[in-house]
């Protein structure tokens, strides 16, 4: 059960931030083409297109994030922490990298995106936290 609340916050955190990141965040684009498709099924709008890519990124962070971490684990002592927003950058850039559909100009753009998205997911984590935990 809790294992579920936290997949679903990491995945309405990344939908949430991934709308916000291309409303605010210079650079960043997220365009919906007449061939977008996924498995087969057509995307014609740019919410359509925000969902997937906010579904695909939250299974990264929930499958692939914990795997990053460990191997990175001496970094993530050494940085005290924030070797973890080069993972989720890495993370959100490889998204970038799958999806046509999504545009994120490297470094900034990539970072803003990266914070925004982080932010709505400790909040998205607070809401969804159990009292009982």
């Amino acid at each position: 059960m809790i294992a579920m609340r936290k997949f679903l916050s990491q995945i309405v955190s990344a939908i949430i931030g991934l709308w916000a990141a291309a409303m605010f965040v210079p650079g960043v684009i997220i365009k919906a083409y007449p061939s977008s498709n996924f498995f087969g099924f057509p995307l014609q709008a740019q919410w359509e297109i925000i969902i997937v890519l906010g579904i695909v990124l939250g299974l990264l962070n929930y499958f692939l994030k914990p795997i990053l971490k460990t191997l990175a684990l001496p970094l993530e002592i050494i940085t005290l922490g924030l070797f973890t927003i080069v993972i989720d950058m890495g993370l959100i850039w490889i998204l970038d990298q799958i999806f046509d559909e999504l545009y994120i100009p490297f470094l900034f753009p990539l970072l803003y995106t990266t914070l925004i998205i982080l932010a709505i997911n400790i909040i998205a984590g607070l809401i969804f936290k159990n009292k009982y935990e």
